[in-house]
């Protein structure tokens, strides 16, 4: 394919060798979207799969956005759902004065590699990750969480803050780990 346009109009004529490009182009890097939401990376080559299947089956792009802005929102969508199927959200909802302090080791992880901390992310409890996947890397507000997941806004403020709490405390294990092993 020359181009985008030709690619968007191939996919739109159900042409294999426009279909097998895009999924080409994004395969890998959705598969990393679809992995931080799940968890699991065979969960997440599922999701994957079935996001391409109903992307080749649905093909709806209107042009709104970016290819790839579009192509991420049905991975992430996808990605929901097979959460919701699965019925692996929790319904944390703790009271503000019992949230735990969050160690001052959370700002300390730029220092760790994008792998670990993608690796910490995927360790997240599943409601925790997906409120921590929405509002870090979609910018969704706890309002717009609340809808999405059909929660209240204060669960997500909630599950964000508990996402929080554990990452710190999985990075202050894993430097003091490193520490012990120098």
């Amino acid at each position: 394919m020359e181009n985008e346009i030709e690619l968007i109009d191939g996919c739109r004529s159900g042409k294999d060798a426009a279909r097998k490009q895009l999924y080409m182009l994004y395969s890998k890097r959705m598969l990393a979207v679809c992995y931080r939401y799940v968890g699991d990376i065979d969960a997440a080559h599922d999701v994957l799969h079935d996001g391409f299947i109903k992307i080749f089956t649905h093909f709806n792009f209107r042009g709104e956005s970016s290819l790839s802005t579009w192509i991420h929102r049905v991975m992430v969508t996808q990605s929901i759902d097979y959460l919701r199927r699965q019925k692996r959200f929790n319904q944390l909802v703790t009271a503000e004065e019992e949230l735990p302090e969050i160690p001052d080791t959370a700002e300390q992880g730029s220092g760790l590699s994008e792998e670990q901390l993608m690796a910490f992310v995927a360790q997240l409890p599943d409601g925790c990750r997906t409120v921590f996947n929405l509002y870090v890397f979609e910018e969704k507000s706890h309002k717009e969480i609340a809808k999405v997941l059909g929660i209240k806004e204060n669960s997500s403020s909630s599950q964000l803050h508990r996402a929080k709490y554990l990452l710190a405390e999985q990075i202050k294990m894993y430097r003091e780990n490193e520490e012990r092993n120098r």
